[in-house]
């Protein structure tokens, strides 16, 4: 199977653990991809590559099975990643998806005090939504077989992510040093903690599980057109 957005490799390592799963790992950063590797080591089961999904070389077919989690967001041309995922899944194949995701009709307010600037800071091209999700798979080729919101199960973790900022903010100065040094990049992100944390609370966020197959018809002769 082929773990798209592998990050440092976690998810598929305890794949390949738990199910005996060959997986092959795709990420755009050259350090995940070399903290992800060390993970194969002395392993059959793994392989990490520093390689572009939207641009992956992989052979038609190549995988039973594909998993991209919280990395579809991060592309801006969604229907390629679904119509790459389609062109390198065998006929059967399933592609499981987990997303981050906006409401299908979403406020003026939230567009512009939540979505639009979560996607700024968190170096997103945009996040879609469940009916724009099920379209990409279906114009790609797939059938969508389910889809579950998740967003209740995940929205909890935002709220103990901001508690713990907030205590360290009280407790801890360097915490509070950080967020004054304007030359300090990454601080947006603590403001983006809270915005999400509201998003999900004003259900303007969802979080999405799409799970869709490959249902090419594979011809007697076994080959795939």
């Amino acid at each position: 199977m082929c773990d798209v957005g592998c990050g440092y490799g976690a998810t598929a390592q305890w794949l390949a653990e738990h199910h005996g799963v060959h997986v092959t790992g795709l990420t755009i950063s050259a350090v995940q991809a070399q903290r992800a590797s060390e993970r194969s080591t002395g392993s059959s089961q793994l392989r990490f590559l520093w390689r572009d999904w939207l641009d992956n070389g992989f052979e038609t077919g190549s995988f039973d099975h594909i998993v991209a989690i919280e990395s579809s967001e991060h592309m801006a041309d969604k229907q390629h990643f679904f119509d790459e995922a389609y062109r390198t899944l065998r006929p059967g194949g399933r592609l499981a998806v987990c997303a981050w995701l906006a409401r299908s009709d979403p406020r003026p307010w939230e567009v512009r005090h939540l979505l639009e600037p979560i996607c700024r800071e968190g170096r997103l091209p945009g996040m879609g939504n469940e009916v724009e999700y099920r379209k990409f798979a279906e114009r790609a080729g797939f059938t969508v077989e389910a889809f579950e919101d998740l967003s209740l199960r995940v929205r909890r973790t935002w709220g103990v992510c901001a508690a713990r900022l907030a205590r360290k903010l009280l407790v801890d100065r360097s915490y509070r040093r950080f967020l004054r040094d304007a030359q300090a990049g990454n601080r947006i992100f603590a403001l983006t903690l809270l915005r999400i944390w509201a998003a999900y609370q004003t259900g303007s966020m969802r979080y999405g599980l799409l799970v869709a197959r490959n249902s090419t018809r594979r011809p007697a002769s076994g080959r795939v057109p």
